[in-house]
């Protein structure tokens, strides 16, 4: 074990064989001899699956906000008397994105003071409270604030719901699982798109719509009560016993002694509450960081956003009508998704990565061809439906799902949660920026432009990755921790 891990440290990285994987407590467990090649040193995977559908809740609540206000916005804003005036519409959308970067702020202190499972419980507060303000408000200050709240909640929830799905999920699925959060948001923003269809035609159908929000969020708070808290969290705290429970709860007794073994050997359980700012941005976990802060910053410069918020309009000018628009980009998302959540954990986080932004670079070609005078008929439609449909689509297969899973994965469980925080707080703050000034860029400097820089932030992301992003596939956050960590600190483990 000693030679394995040097090696390791040393960083090697390469996958060791499940024979060399074993450890002494799997031989005692009876999990040796030829059983070995056919998997059954695996934990067994239905274990761990209701624990993490329950968090992955969090991520359909986060989806459905982000679409709730697609098809209701201009009922919303008739019934409260700020119909025509923009800037207040506009407020009704951003300032849940406004809440969202004040609870991923605050998302990692939150999971690490209180645990995982009671920050979902406690991110489902304001979204229940927030929501049911909406759903009554009588002015334009009622639905600001509900919105503010329900994107509090929303910015807590994706860091959080990547902590915990990483932390309880055997390794040789948690790619898998980890999708999971991604094909959540779409089946949420479908579900919004669905039940805002009415929104037109009845008379404050608005209002249901929040108020159907109120029941996933409850039924997060209220299951997360029965699911298992996080053994790296329990560790870190000092409850052995707890863990160990835990452990055993998720991945089966056989496996209890082999990951408490696997866990000790880098956390540290006095150490949670001495993690310092200064060492997360000018320490030797500075680098994992800038990784983590990056990749999400080249997610939201890609144009991502700019195409999920603004779609419609492409489709409106191919002469689709905008229900048929939201749910075709809904489908594709969605299909996407479930394609990365298959290949996740065979082809690896890296590949799809690399995969994922050279398809968006591609596709957003083809819409920077579509805006230029090059082609002109029936072309444009083609190449701009099509650019719209394929820039999703490979969003969806890598740089949509794969982020907020890698980042819990190469963050030192020491600083998993807060590094998390501010790497989201990045997100959020790009996210709202590429929303805000998309139009007016657009105006600006025009379509040919616009999109080749978005195109040009994809192939940056391209390279990024070859460069810089390790693969993870089926290693544990040990491995990966002892594997990232700089030379200084190994001496000390």
């Amino acid at each position: 074990m000693r030679g394995r891990q040097r090696e390791i440290i040393n960083g090697t990285y390469k996958r060791a064989s499940s024979k060399d994987r074993l450890t002494a407590q799997d031989r005692e467990d009876g999990l040796g001899g030829n059983d070995i090649g056919k998997g059954s040193g695996n934990p067994p995977w239905i274990r761990s699956l209701p624990h993490v559908i329950v968090a992955a809740l969090s991520s359909f609540l986060f989806g459905y906000h982000l679409g709730v206000v697609n098809d209701t916005l201009e009922s919303i804003s008739v019934d409260l008397g700020f119909h025509g005036d923009t800037m207040a519409e506009g407020l009704v959308v951003s300032t849940c994105l406004g809440g969202a970067f004040f609870g991923s702020t605050i998302s990692g202190w939150i999971a690490d003071g209180i645990g995982r499972r009671r920050s979902f419980q406690m991110c489902a507060i304001p979204m229940i409270i927030g929501a049911s303000m909406s759903a009554t408000a009588d002015g334009l200050g009622g639905m600001l604030l509900g919105r503010f709240l329900v994107g509090t909640g929303m910015g807590v929830s994706p860091p959080v719901a990547a902590l915990y799905i990483t932390e309880v999920s055997p390794a040789f699925v948690r790619g898998t699982y980890g999708s999971f959060t991604q094909i959540a948001t779409c089946l949420g923003l479908i579900c919004s798109f669905f039940i805002g269809i009415p929104a037109k035609d009845v008379s404050r159908w608005w209002r249901v719509c929040f108020w159907v929000s109120t029941v996933p969020a409850a039924l997060l708070a209220l299951l997360m009560e029965f699911c298992a808290e996080s053994p790296h969290w329990l560790f870190k705290r000092g409850r052995s016993a707890d863990a160990e429970a835990e452990f055993a709860k998720l991945l089966g007794g056989l496996h209890v002694k082999s990951s408490m073994a696997e866990l000790s050997k880098t956390d540290r359980g006095d150490e949670v509450d001495g993690v310092k700012l200064s060492e997360l941005f000018y320490g030797r976990h500075s680098r994992v960081v800038f990784i983590g802060s990056a990749l999400l910053a080249l997610q939201q410069f890609s144009g991502i956003n700019a195409v999920f918020y603004f779609s419609s309009t492409v489709f409106k000018s191919a002469g689709v009508p905008p229900d048929i628009a939201n749910m075709s980009v809904g489908v594709v998302n969605l299909s996407g998704s479930i394609v990365a959540m298959i290949l996740m954990d065979k082809l690896g986080r890296k590949a799809l990565l690399l995969g994922s932004f050279m398809g968006m670079a591609m596709s957003m070609g083809m819409q920077a061809v579509a805006g230029s005078s090059l082609v002109s008929g029936s072309p444009v439609v083609y190449l701009s439906v099509g650019g719209v449909l394929l820039f999703v689509l490979s969003f969806a297969m890598g740089v949509g799902p794969v982020p907020g899973l890698l980042l819990s994965e190469i963050f030192p469980g020491r600083i998993r949660a807060k590094a998390m925080a501010i790497c989201m707080a990045v997100h959020w703050v790009i996210n709202f920026f590429v929303g805000l000034l998309f139009l007016r860029m657009l105006e600006q400097v025009g379509p040919l432009i616009l999109y080749t820089v978005f195109a040009s932030f994809c192939l940056v992301g391209f390279l990024f990755v070859r460069k810089n992003v390790v693969e993870t596939k089926g290693k544990t956050l040990q491995e990966i921790e002892m594997a990232l960590l700089p030379a200084s600190a190994t001496s000390s483990i």
